[in-house]
This record gives C-alpha cells, sequence and structure tokens, in this order.
C-alpha cells in the first residue's frame, strides 16, 4: 500500500521509510509560526517548560499582523510582550510594522517555507503553504510552545481525498471560486482531518496565488491540510524567493484516498458563499439580489498581486457606488509597493476606494472595517460566520476579487461581466 505526497512529507521528517493513516508520529519541524494574538499564549506555556531558548532561532516566525497597526493598548500590549519575547531569544524571523504583512501572504514571500518541509502556526490557515508542495498546518498555541522548545510536534497521519484538476479556467473565475466550489460541494467538514491533495493536468493552468487561495481555505472543509503537485510553477517560485533546497515529493500510484473527485475548471463559475458557513455557495447566475453596504478585497486569501490587478481591472475608470465602503489591503509590503509601482492605487483611489496597510484586522472583526447591525459585505476573506467581521446580525458573503470588486460598482452583488 502506497503513501500520499502527505504521508510521504510525514515519514520523512519522522525519521520512518513507511507511515499509514490514523498512526501517531513525532516529526521534525522545518518552521514554527505564530502571530500577535497566538504567540503571548504560546510564550507563557513555553516560559513553564523550563528551557532558556528555542531550538533554532532561525525556524521559527513571528508575524504581529491581527491587531496591528495597534489598535488599542491591550494590542500594543501583546506586541510588546512578543516582541520582548523575540529579542531575549534572538529570532529571526520576526516582521513588524514596516516589515510586515499578512502572515500567510508574507512566510512563502520571503522563501521561509519550500516544498518537503514540515510547518506548523497557531493560526488555522497556515494550511496555505501547501501551495508549496509543504505540508503545514494550524495548532494551538500549546503545540507551539513545545514547537520552539523542541522542534517537534506529534501528529496523527491523516487520511486523504484526491482532487483531480482538469481543463482551464473561463475569464473572471479564479481560484477562490474553485475552492469555494469545492466546499459548497463537500460542505465544512467534508475533509474532516484529511488531506486535500491535488494534482491532474489543470494545475498547470493555475497561477501559484490562485494556489495559495486554495489551500488557504482547506481547512474551511475541516481539513488537516491542502497541498498540491510540485510542477514546474512551483519550482519557480522557490527558486525566485529562497535559497533553501526543497524535496519534491508525489503519491505512489497505489496511494489510498478515502475519495477521488474529477474536478473540471471548465464548468467552474463565478461563486458566492453566502451566510454563515463557507459552503453555502451559489454561482453567480444564482445570487438574486443581495445589496451591500461594504466590500473588502484583500487578506491572506486573496491580498496577492493577481488579487489585486483583477479588481483594479475591474474598477479602472468606474466609481463604486456612492453607498458601499470599499477597502484594500494588500498582503505585505512587497505587494504593496508593486501594487503601487503598476499604477493600481491611483485605480482604486480614483474609483472611491481606500488602501489599507497589510493588516488582518477586517477579516476577523478586530478593526478597520467593523460591520453595524444589519449590514452586509462582500469579502475576500475566508470565513462567513456569525459575526465574523462585526456585529452578529451582520452578514458576510465570500467571493473573488472579481466579483468584489464588481459588486461594489454596482452596490450589489454582480458577476464582473455586469459592470465591464
Amino acid at each position: 500500500m502506497g503513501m500520499t505526497m502527505t504521508q510521504k512529507i510525514l515519514a520523512a521528517h519522522a525519521g520512518l521509510d513507511k507511515v499509514q493513516a490514523g498512526e501517531l508520529i513525532k516529526a521534525k519541524l522545518d518552521l514554527v509560526l505564530g502571530n500577535d494574538v497566538t504567540t503571548p499564549v504560546a510564550i507563557k506555556e513555553f516560559n513553564k517548560i523550563g528551557v532558556d531558548k528555542v531550538f533554532d532561532a532561525n525556524k521559527i516566525a513571528i508575524v504581529p499582523d491581527h491587531f496591528t497597526p495597534n489598535k488599542d493598548i491591550k494590542s500594543a500590549e501583546q506586541c510588546k510582550y512578543v516582541r520582548e519575547f523575540v529579542q531575549e531569544k534572538e529570532i529571526v524571523n520576526y516582521f513588524e510594522i514596516g516589515q510586515m504583512g499578512i502572515e500567510h501572504v508574507l512566510i512563502p514571500e520571503k522563501g521561509l517555507v519550500v516544498a518537503g518541509d514540515v510547518v506548523i502556526g497557531a493560526d488555522s490557515h497556515t494550511c496555505t503553504y501547501g501551495a508549496l508542495g509543504a505540508f503545514s498546518t494550524g495548532i494551538g498555541s500549546t503545540d507551539m510552545a513545545a514547537g520552539m522548545a523542541t522542534g517537534e510536534a506529534w501528529f496523527k497521519v491523516p487520511e486523504a481525498i484526491k482532487f483531480e484538476l482538469k481543463g482551464s479556467l473561463k475569464p473572471w473565475v479564479s481560484g477562490k471560486d474553485i475552492i469555494l466550489h469545492i466546499i459548497g460541494m463537500i460542505g465544512v467538514d467534508g475533509a474532516l482531518y484529511q488531506s486535500m491533495e491535488f494534482t491532474g493536468e489543470g494545475v498547470s493552468a493555475l497561477s501559484m496565488d490562485a494556489r495559495f487561495t486554495i489551500t488557504n481555505m482547506a481547512i474551511e472543509a475541516g481539513a488537516k491540510n491542502g497541498i498540491f503537485e510540485v510542477d514546474d510553477k512551483t519550482i519557480a517560485y522557490m527558486k525566485e524567493h529562497s535559497q533553501k533546497p526543497y524535496t519534491e515529493y508525489k503519491a505512489d500510484e497505489d496511494a489510498v484516498y478515502t475519495k477521488t473527485f474529477e474536478i473540471n475548471l471548465d464548468d467552474i463559475k463565478p461563486t458566492v458563499a453566502f451566510p454563515h458557513l463557507p459552503d453555502n455557495t451559489r454561482t453567480i447566475d444564482n445570487v438574486g439580489e443581495v445589496k451591500i453596504d461594504q466590500v473588502v478585497i484583500g487578506s491572506c486569501t486573496n491580498g496577492r498581486m493577481e488579487d489585486l490587478r483583477v479588481a483594479a481591472k475591474v474598477l479602472r475608470g468606474k466609481k463604486i457606488h456612492p453607498y458601499v465602503r470599499t477597502i484594500i489591503f494588500p498582503g505585505s509590503q512587497k505587494v504593496y509597493l508593486q501594487a503601487m509601482e503598476e499604477g493600481l492605487f491611483k485605480d482604486f483611489v480614483e474609483a472611491g476606494a481606500v488602501v489599507s496597510t497589510p493588516t488582518c484586522g477586517p477579516c476577523l472583526g478586530g478593526h478597520m472595517g467593523i460591520l453595524a447591525k444589519g449590514e452586509r459585505a462582500v469579502a475576500t476573506t475566508n470565513r462567513n460566520f456569525v459575526g465574523r467581521m462585526g456585529h452578529p446580525e451582520s452578514e458576510v458573503y465570500l467571493a473573488s476579487p472579481a466579483v468584489a470588486a464588481a459588486s461594489a460598482v454596482a452596490g450589489k452583488i454582480v458577476s464582473p461581466e455586469e459592470v465591464m
């Protein structure tokens, strides 16, 4: 019985020739990640362990991004606590104001993850890095503390679901539409503690930005991780961003999957997730009349250059509806600078949008975009739970940057084709 991509990576990091689903293993870690919300708790647990230093100051990354720039005194105190720990332990990969980005955009951009790595992060969307052919998964702050101290973590080897991608994307269809389509198909618990493994000739049709979006939302289907087969685009991305050696793993032909789905990319339409779950999806032609109050374009899901370019393409030369607040959040300082140099900010501002520093703020209802009672937002974020972006009686509709930008212009949820 063969192994999946994820199982091969875990076996290698556990020093084993073979692992099987359900087995408990202890694996060596290539990166331990935390942010300003989860790291303070991890530091308190770390201090209880009784070690003087972290296992490797180069293999820990801490990115204050959720409540930064600090929204209040409490968030400022949290960041100060983290900053002092970082300085004391001489942690190398610390990215704050001026260097920061939304962690799951920043970490691949900085070249800190490559194919074959094992990464844990005290944030559920750490599964993003599977786009590079790595095993990456979200964990709790206690596991982060143990990881920082020992460089190891316990895992139950996951089963896997195989997604064979075929065909190519139609205009205005993106990685966000693919993953919303899949989550709508299998449900928010459809991949519970399983690896979502993406393969097939259709993978080549997807940009790296699209792949990051897809693996980012694997957790929204309950998955342990999402992972893409490594191809020429993956290798080109890694060579551009990283000096680290990488290892490419392919699933065995006789690898065992609980299910296999064939996804024809040609059939996918722009898709919107209605409140209050990511699997409550409708294609754009079945949305109906949904008036909106706010649009948020950005986040760790859709804050990369491809996302901003398509939003600017829709907004260029148009005016945002006067009753719709539109906020653009580039995913990192690098994305911010490149978007500015390409003139995208001019398109956004002239259309009536505001451009923010990179932050997770609005996505989790933290700051810079909170919704009032009864308000509706279209967001390119990853969750639309009750109260996710503000008042419990507000509503969040998840969509691609193209749909979000078009909806900002129309004042209601529409296809990009309706405003172009």
